[in-house]
């Protein structure tokens, strides 16, 4: 089955002095983006705090797909999707009333995320997938850009794809994703990709946007 396929560029591997200019590259070809908040505790790199983030979200001319690496996410996860993102994604790790904080987020307009660590089963998370809009499967282990992609994580992306079923719940990867990687991901059954080193690395941006997602669609048709 041909499966919709969206690339949600991360700005981690932006450069954070010239970020508009960064976004304004690649905002024409991609589908989101990916807005990486981490704070130095669920996560030992520290990257935007809510009032850095916020400026970023309401500036960005397309829909912000912010995955929160915090502590706090059950107060601070409703408050990204007031302010406007179209995706909002929590760790089940950090959450300690995930149920709640997803209905929060989506009474607020925006998607829902349930997101997952490499060394999380999703086993025990199934019973929030009525809540949820996105399964984020991590494929490295979250806190820093250009890490290697987890190939073993495929099984993990297989399983989470047998729980969706056939319910229109997007399945995204975040970690080593590149035009090496894009097509073992989407044979698992990830429809959603993060890329930020492939991206931002690259001599041409929106071209590279443009080429994982060729990848992606003739590996999912």
């Amino acid at each position: 089955m041909t499966r919709e396929i969206r690339i949600t560029p991360s700005i981690l591997n932006a450069d954070f002095e010239h970020l508009d200019e960064e976004i304004a590259k690649i905002a024409g070809v991609s589908d989101l983006i990916h807005l990486d908040v981490m704070d130095n505790i669920f996560v030992p790199n520290f990257t935007f705090d809510f009032e850095n983030a916020s400026a970023i979200i309401k500036a960005c001319p397309i829909g912000v797909d912010a995955h929160l690496m915090v502590s706090n996410v059950d107060e601070i996860g409703p408050r990204y999707a007031e302010i406007g993102c179209a995706s909002v994604t929590i760790h089940a790790e950090a959450s300690e009333n995930i149920a709640q904080t997803l209905r929060a987020i989506r009474s607020e307009g925006a998607r829902s995320g349930l997101a997952i660590k490499p060394n999380t089963a999703i086993d025990e998370y199934e019973q929030f997938s009525d809540l949820v809009d996105m399964f984020l499967v991590m494929t490295v282990e979250p806190g820093f850009g250009g890490q290697k992609f987890m190939s073993q994580m495929m099984e993990k992306v297989r399983a989470v794809r047998r729980v969706i079923g056939d319910r229109p719940i997007w399945l995204q990867v975040d970690g080593g994703i590149s035009l090496e990687t894009i097509e073992i991901a989407v044979e698992a059954g990830a429809d959603t990709f993060v890329a930020g080193s492939a991206v931002f690395n690259s001599d041409d941006p929106a071209n590279m946007v443009n080429a994982l997602r060729s990848l992606a669609q003739k590996a999912s048709s």
